[in-house]
């Protein structure tokens, strides 16, 4: 497949996402697919920072030694919610509501919290499109980790839309629901090295 192919939003259908190679990355959204971004190094390390941040403490069991617990955490998961075809960059699903581990493809079980890390190329996807399209499939809680102006925000669902539970930079530490049981620094998620001051 040339690069054209790779980057070029076409026509789609369910199947035709799921047919689609791995290595096209792409999205289903509103009957168009649309190819994620390329991630660059600091994309990665912005995945691998929060990834890493919350996994630890949170996907495992409930009330054991190591943290809350209590989720099931995924990076690049293909989600299919109204007929939408998506792969976040980190989603969770909380364990009192999924049981089990969710393990077909695509999942169709609505996640708890979805995370999107935000670059130029997928920013206006992410902030307008996702937001009203998450909201609408009731995604409780929604985090764009912004890479431009070193941001998290953090949304919460409500009947009307999604309100801001919180915007923090870089240089932050916070309690960002629905991960609040623990402190996180906002620049260690977006990639910083966790030992600069």
């Amino acid at each position: 497949q040339g690069m054209s192919a790779a980057t070029t939003r076409r026509p789609g259908t369910v199947a035709d996402w799921l047919a689609a190679p791995e290595d096209e990355r792409l999205e289903l959204i509103d009957g168009e697919l649309i190819p994620k971004a390329a991630p660059d190094i600091e994309h990665a390390m912005a995945q691998l920072g929060l990834g890493a941040a919350v996994r630890g403490p949170f996907h495992r069991r409930s009330g054991g030694p190591g943290g809350p617990g209590g989720w099931w955490l995924g990076s690049e998961v293909d989600i299919l919610l109204d007929g939408r075809g998506y792969r976040p960059d980190l989603a969770g699903w909380r364990r009192d509501r999924v049981p089990s581990m969710p393990r077909e493809r695509p999942v169709v079980v609505r996640p708890d919290w979805i995370c999107e890390i935000v670059s130029e190329s997928n920013r206006k996807t992410d902030t307008v499109t996702k937001l009203r399209r998450y909201h609408q499939a009731a995604v409780p809680h929604y985090w764009i980790l912004d890479q431009l102006d070193r941001t998290l925000t953090v949304h919460r669902h409500t009947a009307e839309g999604y309100v801001i539970a919180l915007r923090a930079e870089a240089g932050e530490r916070v309690r960002a629901e629905p991960f609040d049981a623990i402190e996180l620094h906002v620049g260690v998620l977006l990639g910083d090295d966790p030992d600069d001051p």
